[in-house]
C-alpha cells in the first residue's frame, strides 16, 4: 500500500485499476473526441484521478506539480538546449552539409537505416530523450530533401534511441536491474546488444519503412523557429557537424564511465575530482557546451554577429513550449497514477500467479509500465519484485543476464498517454494521439514483444 505521509490507501486493487482505466478513458475522450489541447486534459485527469483514488486534499496539489516539476527537471533542459543547437546546425546549413554526406555513402533509399544505425551509435552513452532531439535537425533535412514523410526516417531513429536507452547498460534501468538482480554488467551489455539490434531492425526500421508508406505526414518546421531559413551559401562541413553532434556523446560517455568505474571500486565516488567531472559530463552541461561552442563555431566564427546568434537561440525555443508543458504534464499524470498506488496493486495481483521466472519478470514489468508509464520507474520496480524468486532460484550468468532483459522488454512495452516520451515523440514529430497510438504505442509493444522472445530464447540455451 502507498503511504504519503500519514496517509495509507485503503481502496482496494481493482478499485484502483478501475479508476486508472477510466483515466486514460476520459483522457483520450477529451482530445480525440473533444479537441482539448492535450496539457490541459492531462492537468484535468491528473486532478480529477487524484481526488478519486483517494489522495489526502493537501497532497493532491503537491503530487502534481512534484510530478511535473521532476518530468520537467530531466526534459525542459534538454529539450530547449536541443531546440538551440538543432537551430544553429539547421540555419547555418549543417544539417544540409551532413545529410548530402549520408545520402553520398548509403544512398537516398537507404537514408532511414543511415539515420538509425548513427541513432543506434549515438543511443549507446546518450539518454533517450536528449539523442532524439539531438537528432531531430538532421532527421528533418534528410526527410525535406528526399520526400516520403517524416515517420519514414523517424520512426527508426526514435525507435534506435529506445532499444539502446530501454536495454543497454549504461543507461539506469538495466543497470538498477543488473546490481539488484546480481547480473554481470558485461555480459548485459553483450546480450542486450544481441537483443537489441535485430529487434530495433525489425520493430523500428522494417516497421518505420512499412508505416511511413501509408501515414505520410509533412515535415514540422518545430525546432527551425517557423517555415525553413536561409541558408549560407559556404556552410560548414559535414565533419564540423559531425564533431559537434560527438561533442555531448563523449562529455556523457566519459560520465558514464566514471560512474562504471566507481561501481566497480576502481575510484573513489566522493572524492572532489569524481563529483566534479561527473557534473561536468552530465547530460544538460554538455548539451550546454556543445550549443556554446556551436554559436562561436557555426555562428561568430561565420561572420554572424552577438545579436543575430542570439536571436536564432531566441527563435528555437517558443515552437518547443508547448512540447515541454504537454511533457511535463505526461509526468504529471504518471506521477499521481503511481502516489495513487496503482503500480502497487498491480504489482500484488500479479505478485502470486506462480509463473516462470523470466515470464513473470516480464508481465510484471509490462503490467507496472502501462499502469505508470514510466519505464525506468517499472524495470526497476519490476526487479525488486522479482528479486527474491531470482536470488532462491539456482541461475548461471547468462539466466540472470536474460532474466534482466525480459525486465527491460516488459518495462517498454505499450507506452500510452500517461508516458512522456509517447507525448514528446508525437509532438516533435508532428503526430496527433490517433497517430501517435498507431506508431509510437506499437513500436514500443513490438519491441517489447520481440526483446522477451529473444532473452526467452537466450535463458532456454543457457
Amino acid at each position: 500500500m502507498i503511504t504519503t505521509d500519514d496517509w495509507v490507501q485503503t481502496l482496494s486493487a481493482g478499485t484502483l485499476l478501475a479508476i486508472a482505466t477510466g483515466a486514460v478513458a476520459v483522457l483520450l475522450f477529451l482530445i480525440i473526441k473533444l479537441r482539448v489541447h492535450a496539457f490541459l486534459a492531462l492537468v484535468l485527469v491528473s486532478l480529477l484521478t487524484a481526488f478519486a483514488t483517494g489522495i489526502p486534499s493537501g497532497d493532491v496539489i503537491p503530487t502534481l506539480t512534484e510530478g511535473f516539476g521532476s518530468t520537467l527537471g530531466a526534459v525542459a533542459l534538454l529539450v530547449g538546449l536541443g531546440a538551440m543547437l538543432g537551430r544553429l546546425i539547421e540555419v547555418s546549413g549543417g544539417a544540409q552539409a551532413l545529410t548530402d554526406a549520408l545520402i553520398n555513402k548509403f544512398g537516398e533509399e537507404k537514408a532511414p537505416l543511415a539515420l538509425g544505425i548513427a541513432s543506434l551509435i549515438f543511443g549507446f552513452p546518450i539518454f533517450f530523450d536528449a539523442g532524439f532531439v539531438v537528432m531531430l535537425p538532421i532527421l528533418f533535412t534528410v526527410a525535406r530533401r528526399l520526400g516520403g514523410g517524416v515517420l519514414r526516417y523517424g520512426i527508426p531513429v526514435a525507435g534506435a534511441f529506445s532499444v539502446m536507452h530501454i536495454f543497454v547498460p549504461p543507461h539506469p534501468g538495466p543497470v538498477a536491474a543488473t546490481e539488484l538482480l546480481g547480473a554481470d554488467v558485461g555480459l548485459v551489455i553483450l546480450l542486450a546488444l544481441v537483443v537489441a539490434i535485430p529487434t530495433w531492425y525489425l520493430t523500428s526500421y522494417l516497421f518505420g519503412l512499412w508505416v511511413g508508406k501509408r501515414i505520410v505526414l509533412p515535415v514540422p518546421d518545430i525546432l527551425m523557429g517557423g517555415p525553413q531559413a536561409e541558408h549560407d551559401e559556404d556552410p560548414p562541413s559535414a565533419l564540423t557537424v559531425i564533431a559537434l553532434l560527438l561533442l555531448p556523446l563523449l562529455m556523457i560517455f566519459a560520465n558514464t564511465g566514471l560512474d562504471t568505474a566507481r561501481a566497480a571500486g576502481w575510484v573513489d565516488g566522493d572524492a572532489e575530482w569524481f563529483t566534479l567531472a561527473r557534473a561536468l559530463g552530465s547530460t544538460p552541461v554538455a548539451l550546454l557546451a556543445t550549443v556554446l561552442v556551436a554559436s562561436y563555431v557555426l555562428g561568430t566564427r561565420r561572420g554572424r554577429g552577438a545579436d543575430v546568434v542570439e536571436k536564432l537561440i531566441d527563435s528555437a525555443l517558443g515552437p518547443v513550449c508547448a512540447i515541454i508543458l504537454i511533457t511535463g504534464a505526461g509526468g504529471m499524470f504518471g506521477a499521481v497514477l503511481r502516489a495513487s498506488g496503482v503500480g502497487d496493486a498491480l504489482s500484488d495481483a500479479l505478485g502470486d500467479m506462480g509463473l516462470p521466472v523470466i515470464v513473470a519478470a516480464y508481465i510484471v514489468a509490462a503490467a507496472l509500465r502501462i499502469a505508470q508509464g514510466s519505464a525506468t520507474v517499472a524495470l526497476i520496480t519490476a526487479a525488486g519484485l522479482v528479486q527474491p524468486a531470482v536470488f532462491l532460484g539456482d541461475f548461471n550468468s547468462v539466466e540472470l543476464a536474460a532474466i534482466v532483459l525480459a525486465l527491460a522488454a516488459g518495462s517498454v512495452t505499450a507506452s500510452h498517454v500517461n508516458d512522456s516520451g509517447f507525448w514528446l515523440v508525437g509532438r516533435f514529430l508532428g503526430m496527433d494521439v490517433k497517430t501517435t497510438l498507431k506508431t509510437w504505442t506499437v513500436m514500443q509493444t513490438a519491441i517489447g514483444l520481440m526483446g522477451f522472445g529473444i532473452a526467452s530464447a537466450i535463458f532456454a540455451i543457457a
